[in-house]
């Protein structure tokens, strides 16, 4: 099977701002190029941060309300450290959270949710910026026509991994729904087919209505 990797799905050509990027140029960075953060390099192109426009609104939080209607919130050391910055290096989160071209989609997506982020810059071996990837270019894959993903398992699940029978189990595709019918020699394949079905880029569910003829599940009595 084929796995979309992260450098079929991120975006090349990069906005990125130098580390000693003054406030004002960062945020016209941002609205000019209608992004909403971008990543922060040094001078051999490696990322050592990302700037964001949340990054940005830490400085106007921290300001007090005129009408006096909302207190001023309360900001660990870092955070204020980070209001009071001026520069892309003060205001940038670090260190740069990176992914790979050659990771799937689900190693990208895992390292966003460990570290609580909603991007990745794209390294290279030698740790230069290659590309950016987001949380909505992870979710292209759900966007595979439903043909595309039927076909996909049928050809590489069912019939070239499984040496299934196109008779035997078959597959529909609804939004990304997979429903499986059929019926197989052992029982202990049907959680496998499943598991792989599931593996399919775009797959949204498996339902399986699959029956076996040979419940191998049984251990054998000890003697």
């Amino acid at each position: 099977m084929h796995h979309r990797t992260v450098a079929e799905l991120m975006t090349r050509d990069v906005i990125r701002a130098r580390r000693d990027m003054p406030f004002k140029e960062i945020a016209r960075l941002l609205t000019e190029n209608d992004v909403t953060a971008v990543p922060v390099v040094d001078d051999r192109d490696h990322p050592v941060g990302v700037v964001s426009e949340a990054d940005l609104l830490r400085k106007s939080a921290d300001q007090a309300d005129p009408s006096g209607r909302t207190p001023i919130p309360h900001l660990e050391a870092w955070e204020r450290a980070k209001a009071e910055g001026a520069r892309a290096e003060e205001l940038m989160s670090a260190p740069a959270v990176c992914a790979r071209p050659e990771w799937s989609v689900v190693e990208a997506a895992r390292l966003m949710e460990t570290h609580h982020v909603k991007r990745l810059p794209v390294v290279d071996e030698a740790d230069r910026l290659l590309g950016i990837v987001s949380r909505g270019d992870l979710l292209r894959i759900f966007l595979r026509r439903d043909d595309a993903i039927r076909d996909e398992i049928a050809e590489d699940v069912l019939r070239r991994t499984m040496r299934l029978d196109p008779s035997e189990v078959t597959a529909e595709v609804h939004e990304g729904q997979v429903s499986l019918r059929g019926s197989v020699e052992f029982r202990s394949l049907i959680p496998v087919i499943e598991r792989l079905c599931r593996s399919v880029d775009g797959v949204v569910s498996v339902a399986e209505h699959v029956g076996y003829r040979t419940d191998d599940s049984r251990r054998s009595p000890a003697i």
